[in-house]
């Protein structure tokens, strides 16, 4: 997520640590190079200048902590100002005074309308709400039935208009299925074009018309920049919306929408989508954004993240075994499986503090590497896996070949469950509290 820009950004800062003490003319130097990277990242060029001269007012004259250098100081202010820009705090849906209440999707082909709207009810059930999808694009072909395959999957209800009717004559009707099924969120997956016209806002404005939407939310092609940022203003000015959804970023977002929509349109971005599963959807909050792009990490999220999908009864269980060192290889590839239900592990880990210098340094994560752990693991008999100091070699030829990888490979995955079982009985002689444990 917004890696180039990070990473321009991590190299200002890290020529400004190397000052002992900050002139103002260091500081112009840096503040020139973020305006650059924020340029290139497609930031607004406005939002960009008024940027650094907020952080530049800030910087300059400010005393510095003692406990600080002046280049974390600086980074710092920097951190303040994203806030400001990203939107100073995350902005839910609004509250309902009267249910069911429509929620209208809005945007472009190709944005993650569909997806999105899927993504929007499991996010809304996980709230303990009940949720209807309808599929309201009968434009794009194969729209309803990529709607209705989605909410399938993730055992949503969805709304498909019968053969030959209008999105205007089955809007009212699937409102009113909704309320006869007690349903909480109507949630309309609308028309998009490849580019905003006239038959498109003229559509809209009628849907509106039929059901009045409690909310209408926006969604945005991360990847696209100041293009975002356009379409958002010509929604605006014809139907408004009331906040924006930032789509893949889990891709190469380079930032530009992100940095300049709140600033440009005075709109809140109110989720960002990460990723193609239907779980992939966060609450945006303008703090931890800001945090990740300046390579902090996001511990907050990392914490929500786990919690919403590790189990919290497996993790006590496991947390027992630990502490009496009875760890196996079976125990190990349960927390595998268990760290990567949390997403890509690229995604997670960045949400660790200082992972970007890690990454510098060559340690990267392999996610295929993890995979192979799996295999090797999986090809184990369950002896094997209980008792590995059994496995000699025959046995790792025979493990090799069942997972197509390598003896190395397979004494690699031995070596580190060793090494850990030998750190474990360390912990355990010295009595250490609070272990947990990452497979990574």
């Amino acid at each position: 997520m917004f890696e180039e820009l990070s990473s321009r950004l991590e190299s200002v800062f890290r020529k400004l640590r190397g000052y002992g003490k900050l002139s103002e003319q260091n500081m112009r130097d840096a503040l020139r190079e973020v305006r650059r990277a924020l340029l290139e990242a497609d930031v607004n060029y406005k939002v960009a200048k008024d940027f650094v001269a907020a952080v530049e007012s800030k910087a300059v004259g400010r005393e510095v902590l003692k406990s600080l250098t002046p280049g974390q100081q600086v980074i710092g202010v920097v951190h303040e100002e994203l806030v400001e820009l990203l939107g100073k705090k995350a902005v839910s849906l609004k509250p309902a005074s009267k249910h069911p209440a429509a929620i209208f999707v809005v945007g472009l082909q190709g944005s993650g309308k569909t997806t999105f709207t899927v993504k929007l009810g499991v996010h809304l059930r996980k709230k303990g709400a009940k949720p209807l999808v309808v599929a309201a694009d009968l434009k794009r072909p194969a729209a309803v039935e990529q709607l209705r395959i989605l909410a399938e999957s993730v055992g949503l209800t969805s709304f498909i208009p019968a053969k030959g009717e209008t999105v205007l004559d089955a809007a009212p009707k699937a409102f009113e299925q909704a309320v006869d099924g007690g349903y909480d969120w109507v949630i309309f997956d609308t028309a998009g074009r490849m580019h905003v016209d006239d038959e498109m806002m003229s559509e809209l404005i009628q849907l509106r018309e039929k059901v009045p939407p409690h909310e209408t939310l926006l969604v945005l092609d991360g990847m696209t920049g100041q293009d975002a940022v356009n379409v958002a203003n010509s929604f605006q000015k014809a139907v408004d919306f009331d906040g924006a959804v930032l789509s893949k970023l889990d891709g190469d977002a380079r930032g530009g929408a992100a940095l300049s929509l709140r600033a440009v349109t005075g709109k809140p971005i109110k989720f960002v989508s990460v990723g193609e599963k239907p779980d992939a959807l966060e609450v945006f909050h303008p703090d931890r954004m800001a945090s990740r792009i300046l390579g902090m990490g996001d511990v907050l999220s990392l914490v929500e993240k786990a919690e919403q999908t590790l189990d919290a009864a497996r993790a006590e269980e496991m947390e027992k075994k630990l502490r009496a060192a009875e760890f196996t290889l079976e125990d190990f590839l349960d927390q595998l499986k268990e760290v990567r239900k949390m997403g890509p592990l690229q995604d997670v880990m960045q949400m660790i503090p200082g992972f970007g210098r890690i990454q510098k340094a060559g340690l990267d994560v392999d996610e295929k590497a993890l995979g192979r752990v799996e295999a090797v693991i999986n090809s184990m008999t369950p002896d094997e896996r209980r008792n590995p100091v059994i496995i000699d070699g025959s046995r790792r030829k025979r493990i090799a070949t069942g997972s197509g990888t390598t003896v190395q490979e397979v004494n690699r995955v031995l070596k580190q469950y060793f090494q850990i079982q030998k750190l474990l009985k360390q912990m355990k002689r010295g009595g250490r509290k609070g272990l947990s444990f990452l497979p990574f």
